[in-house]
């Protein structure tokens, strides 16, 4: 690929976000460009004192309804997707009198921000542009004459090629503008079309997009061998697309995927009802409790499994504290992530250099209406968020005994957890802190057994005489197929379960738990979590 230059003559500018506008107005007009630009747009750029053309003046049209009819007109799209080096283009352009446009600034209304503003329908609509997109599509399908700029952080790279060439663009530059500016246009079509879906509550549009920016490249993917980069989608959902790094390495892929789990499932507990802390490893909690303070939940939820705890990712519903901050640093943690942080927690945190602190500024809404999507071969699942939340539920005793008041609030806890853990799924729960949990195995009897045996070692570690399970609750993401699984949770000390029913074999469970004298309810919601 040769560098093509071409020099700017003549640039159209029309953008919606003026930062950065006029200092590159002037930079251009400086490489004797002429400036022709639109609305408002044309009166900043005229009031910093800057000479510039109306685009009503190249077209010999007003603006019209409202400002949505001012760029669609042949002398603009002529003046972008004219070739050249084409005599037919050539001559159509002198018959008609149009001019080159050598360079397009648009970025686009703001229509996702409008959005996440909670605007109306119809503020939402106006904020759908026509002329921007048309304008960008055009500029990048001629990108071997034009170069298209809809980002203000590539103006300077911009400026820096116009200082080096003498005024001129090269091919290389205006090709990488062209496939950033198609990427915009997808990016903001999606926002719009996966609104419009939502607004008519459409559950299986035809065509499905998804569009996001670009927040960092990062190292690899969950492997080395993997390239990987995160995105910011339009939902803005308090958590790790919208957090502030204060401290620490960069994060990585595993790292992001690891912080999302613990922010999402600390989510479930109210700050105003209680502290909570969540301790994940792998995308699994490994530790998750209540308690009166920050750094009481900690050490319970630590309590649970202190191995896997290290190198982990604590998660925290409130603002993190300095006793708090002095109790998590005496182990080594990969990341904190909370809603804020005092000065003292901060300072704490600062002499551990690589320990990541992230703070979010919110909590996301666990009831909150959302879309996820995976990738499979040659397709995308795309399902909603489980906003299900078991304080939501009604919970039906299935069994003669019913569970005690401190039975319920552990299987109400528990099942808040179960939902965030890999299925299958088995939680031992006493006291608002998990005590065992096994998570991810082909069988549930599996998941039983081994969270049983992780709490066996839990309590060797607090040099406790007998296991964490006994006189603890159960929570099973999904219903317990045949009651073996329910009976190895039995065996392990556990004196209530919580599960959502709906096993053809539902009798035979509930007939082995009376025959134990076990406390069971039912939610009916099912939380598989793959």
């Amino acid at each position: 690929m040769t560098d093509q230059l071409r020099r700017v003559t003549r640039a159209l500018l029309s953008v919606s976000d003026k930062s950065g506008l006029i200092e590159f107005a002037r930079a251009l007009a400086l490489h004797g460009v002429e400036l022709v630009s639109t609305g408002g747009t044309a009166k900043a750029i005229a009031e910093a004192g800057l000479k510039v053309r109306d685009v009503s003046e190249l077209t010999g049209f007003p603006e019209m309804m409202d400002g949505r009819v001012k760029t669609l007109h042949p002398k603009v799209h002529g003046g972008l997707l004219a070739v050249r080096n084409n005599d037919e283009h050539a001559r159509a352009m002198k018959s008609h009198g149009i001019a080159p446009i050598d360079l397009l600034v648009v970025n686009l209304y703001p229509f996702e921000a409008t959005v996440d503003k909670g605007a109306d329908f119809e503020t939402c609509i106006e904020n759908i542009d026509i002329g921007g997109p048309a304008m960008i599509r055009a500029a990048a399908k001629n990108h071997d004459d034009v170069a298209v700029v809809v980002d203000v952080s590539d103006y300077q790279e911009v400026l820096d090629e116009l200082k080096a060439n003498q005024g001129a663009t090269t091919l290389w530059l205006r090709r990488r503008l062209a496939a950033t500016a198609y990427a915009r246009c997808a990016a903001y079509d999606a926002a719009i079309s996966n609104w419009f879906a939502g607004e008519l509550d459409t559950e299986a549009p035809e065509f499905r997009a998804f569009g996001g920016r670009l927040i960092q490249s990062l190292r690899y993917g969950e492997n080395p061998h993997q390239k990987a980069a995160f995105y910011r989608l339009p939902d803005r959902r308090p958590g790790v697309s919208t957090l502030r790094q204060l401290q620490g390495k960069e994060l990585s892929y595993n790292n992001i995927n690891d912080t999302d789990a613990a922010f999402e499932c600390v989510a479930e507990f109210d700050p105003q009802r209680t502290a909570a802390c969540v301790i994940v490893k792998h995308a699994n909690p490994c530790g998750v409790a209540e308690g009166p303070d920050l750094a009481t939940a900690y050490r319970r939820a630590l309590a649970c499994d202190s191995t896997s705890a290290y190198g982990g990712i604590i998660a925290l519903n409130r603002t993190l504290d300095a006793e708090t901050a002095k109790a998590v640093t005496e182990i080594f943690t990969e990341v904190i992530i909370a809603p804020d942080a005092t000065d003292d927690a901060i300072a704490v945190v600062a002499k551990r250099r690589n320990l990541r602190l992230l703070l979010t500024s919110g909590l996301p809404d666990p009831r909150a209406i959302g879309l996820t999507a995976k990738t499979v071969a040659g397709g995308l699942l795309v399902q909603s968020r489980d906003n299900a939340v078991v304080d939501d539920m009604t919970l039906k005793v299935a069994t003669r005994r019913a569970p005690t008041e401190a039975e319920m609030r552990d299987l109400m806890f528990a099942f808040r957890v179960a939902k965030h853990v890999k299925s299958n799924t088995i939680i031992y729960a006493k006291d608002l802190a998990t005590v065992g949990i096994g998570a991810g195995q082909m069988s549930r009897v599996d998941s039983a057994r081994i969270a049983a045996r992780k709490a066996e070692d839990a309590a060797r570690e607090l040099k406790l005489a007998g296991p964490l399970t006994k006189g603890s609750v159960v929570a099973s993401d999904a219903f317990f197929p045949f009651a073996d699984g329910m009976l190895a949770c039995i065996e392990a000390g556990a004196t209530a379960v919580i599960q959502p029913g709906g096993s053809v074999r539902d009798n035979e469970v509930i007939e082995a738990a009376d025959a134990h004298g076990i406390a069971m309810v039912f939610t009916g919601v099912r939380h598989f979590r793959h």
